[in-house]
């Protein structure tokens, strides 16, 4: 076999979307899925984002969410995230979020005034912050 064979497997190298708390590329291990690392970098998403209909929602009720709001809501999803949930409700003091896990993305939102006799479809876990 004429040229050069090197035997050593190549590792790539999957640089994620830079966020503020994560400015280092990722390295698939030896044993570790494309799969795998593929979870791991939608996990390490840190910003949940908010629908269309949810951010209508917010204004329409007037809930004003802070930063320190977002970060709780962020905690809960991964927490949610963690446990495998796929659509979950997040009930912050008197707000509910219903939020898609795997997307990282609130749907829609209610108030107290609002929740009274709702029932909540297509969810399968809750998260209270």
């Amino acid at each position: 076999m004429s040229g050069i064979y090197n035997s050593k497997p190549i590792i790539p190298v999957i640089k994620p979307n830079l966020t503020p708390n994560n400015n280092q590329s990722q390295r698939i291990t030896p044993g570790q899925s494309f799969e795998a690392l593929l979870q791991q970098q939608i996990n390490n998403q840190t910003e949940v984002k908010f629908s269309k209909h949810a951010l209508e929602r917010l204004q329409a009720r007037n809930i004003k969410l802070t930063k320190e709001d977002v970060s709780k809501i962020n905690d809960a999803v991964n927490k949610a995230a963690e446990k495998g949930v796929k659509e979950a409700l997040i009930i912050m003091g008197n707000t509910a979020l219903v939020t898609s896990i795997k997307n990282k993305t609130v749907i829609t939102a209610a108030t107290e005034e609002t929740l009274k006799n709702n029932v909540f479809t297509n969810i399968d876990g809750a998260v209270i912050i």
